[in-house]
């Protein structure tokens, strides 16, 4: 079970990758894996995705008309996302994932759209240095793993790597500390931030949000995951 802290001290100064690479080599290469095991969120996850995306394309119109030219998945795991998601919105789809075993899953799953995978990079967010430029990079279940720091560099370089008119998409699990806090997840290594938090880095960062929601349809005994879709200050 994991177990949360919520100390004084800067709680993404606790953040330890190589624990955290241990503990996701520890967990089978499985949709039940991946989700802590609760593989039935995955369908709802999914649609909620989906349908954030259309709500994104009906109210601000990207300049592709159909999909995506390429795609990148942050932090994709055996590609959950990459197939679910992306493959019916990108004709190409980039992975970013730093465990191998999970890395290796990503070109043998069944995709759900026509969409391919291109490039496969094994290697922690921290350390990618991207070689294309994205119409969509979405970031999902990962960004805990960086400190704030780390977080707003690899925002900064989604910045520079987006497209004109092009989404970066986070959809990460929101705190529920009363106190309004970070919680520290002992177990995999990793911060849960609260949605002031992730306002003000998107902020640090040079970016501004164009829409966000509530996941909805996910059990209560979880926590609440909030999607942004984020642009450019500069495009805006």
């Amino acid at each position: 079970m994991a177990s949360f802290t919520t100390p004084q001290a800067p709680l993404d100064a606790q953040i330890s990758q190589a624990d955290a690479l241990i503990y996701w080599n520890s967990i089978p290469a499985t949709v039940n894996g991946m989700l802590g095991g609760c593989p039935h969120i995955s369908r709802v996850d999914i649609r909620g995705s989906l349908i954030f995306l259309e709500k994104l394309r009906r109210l601000h119109p990207p300049p592709c008309a159909r999909s995506f030219a390429r795609g990148v998945d942050c932090g994709a795991g055996i590609g959950r996302v990459t197939a679910g998601v992306l493959s019916r919105v990108c004709d190409v789809i980039d992975v970013v994932e730093p465990v191998e075993k999970f890395a290796k899953e990503v070109h043998a799953a069944d995709r759900a759209g026509k969409g391919t995978v291109g490039e496969v990079f094994v290697t922690g967010l921290q350390g990618w240095e991207a070689r294309e430029k994205y119409d969509l990079v979405w970031n999902q279940w990962c960004l805990g793993y960086l400190t704030d720091e780390e977080l707003c560099c690899h925002l900064r370089r989604c910045g520079k790597i987006v497209k004109e008119g092009g989404w970066i998409v986070v959809k990460e699990n929101m705190s529920t500390n009363l106190q309004g806090r970070d919680m520290f997840d002992e177990l995999d290594s990793s911060v849960t931030r609260t949605d002031t938090k992730f306002r003000s880095l998107f902020k640090d960062s040079g970016l501004k949000i164009v829409r966000t929601e509530v996941q909805s349809g996910f059990p209560k005994a979880l926590f609440p995951v909030r999607i942004y879709a984020l642009q450019p200050l500069t495009s805006l």
